[in-house]
């Protein structure tokens, strides 16, 4: 790989660079080396050896590094690609491997919040012992249905937005 684990010399590289401290990043990383051999019966080396292709990512401290990276840095896939030495594909299935390993060894650690529930009350029960539940109700954009039922649905009422040019504009001459 282009960006290297081995670069990363202070405590402030490692959080900016994985969103981890070296220490927690080689404690997950045990974790998430034995998530990896279980999904794939086998190491990473191992994996690899079979592939006809010649792989950037090599180790799974590597994979693991390039999988925080590419979460933490929210780069394209083609530009995570240049900083890394893959295409835009490679990296995308690359980063879509270690997210589903990641997602695995968190929940398998009791880590990761249940996102689905199968009822009213089993959403109440799984938050019973806590005092405050904080959700994040941001109203997200999506593209308009064609269906006009649909659209009729999800209309919200809400101005459109500016383009950011004539927000500014706007705002000035307001006051």
């Amino acid at each position: 790989m282009k960006i290297s684990i081995d670069e990363l010399k202070t405590e402030r590289q490692w959080r900016s660079a994985t969103g981890y401290d070296q220490e927690r990043f080689e404690k997950l990383l045990v974790i998430f080396k034995a998530k990896y051999e279980e999904l794939h019966q086998g190491s990473i080396e191992e994996v690899k050896a079979k592939s006809p292709m010649e792989s950037v990512i090599k180790t799974i401290e590597e994979l693991l590094f390039f999988t925080l990276f590419s979460l933490k840095s929210g780069l394209t896939y083609d530009v995570l690609g240049l900083v890394t030495g893959m295409n835009g594909s490679t990296a995308k299935r690359n980063q879509e491997l270690g997210i589903k390993i990641l997602k695995e060894a968190f929940q398998e650690g009791g880590v990761a919040p249940r996102r689905e529930f199968s009822s009213l009350e089993d959403f109440q029960s799984y938050f019973d012992d806590e005092e405050t539940l904080i959700i994040d109700g941001t109203e997200q954009k999506t593209e308009r249905p064609k269906d006009k039922g649909k659209r009729k649905q999800n209309y919200s009422g809400k101005k459109k937005l500016l383009p950011l040019n004539r927000r500014s504009f706007r705002a000035k001459t307001k006051r």
